[in-house]
């Protein structure tokens, strides 16, 4: 089962990178930089964010603090114009990061206990942890890139008023195996 877990996991992570990188593959370099008011990020504040948490959290998973003394997260959510070469570079190391540790684990790891700010967890927990973060922050950038598109959007996931549609083509195709 830990196995699943691992690989399942891994799945679920890679589902979220496409889905954000479709959705900031819709935006013009302006909108990734935009910043609807003082309180909201923009695109890339949520990638820079995204970034800083995964290098943090997977560097050296099972050894030391998720929270690195290096890390400056407040510095993370300090605006910064970035082209989305560098953007989509600083995108790529997180996501490397991750799947690089997530990679090196074995089913024995599922049960280690990992830091993050000092606080016990076991791997399985802090995998969860991460998921949830990831899809929270993803979650933000499809909708502003969303907003930003308004009805030229092309929709991630199952368009509205075809879900009739897409149900029919699933049952359809898993009636087959």
């Amino acid at each position: 089962m830990t196995s699943d877990f691992l690989a399942s996991s891994t799945a679920v992570f890679l589902s979220y990178r496409s889905l954000g990188e479709r959705a900031i593959a819709q935006v013009s370099d302006e909108a990734l930089n935009r910043q609807e008011d003082e309180e909201c990020n923009s695109i890339a504040t949520i990638v820079k964010h995204l970034h800083g948490n995964m290098i943090s959290r997977w560097t050296d998973f099972l050894t030391s603090d998720g929270e690195k003394e290096n890390r400056h997260r407040d510095n993370e959510f300090e605006v910064e114009a970035l082209s989305r070469q560098e953007l989509m570079n600083r995108w790529n190391a997180g996501w490397e990061c991750l799947f690089a540790s997530m990679s090196s684990l074995s089913s024995a790891d599922v049960e280690r206990e990992v830091l993050i700010r000092a606080e016990a967890h076991s791997v399985l927990e802090a995998i969860q942890r991460q998921i949830g973060h990831t899809a929270y922050h993803v979650g933000q950038i499809v909708m502003l890139a969303k907003m930003y598109r308004k009805s030229d959007w092309q929709s991630l996931t199952v368009p509205r008023g075809q879900s009739e549609q897409f149900n029919a083509q699933m049952r359809a195709k898993h009636a087959k195996n």
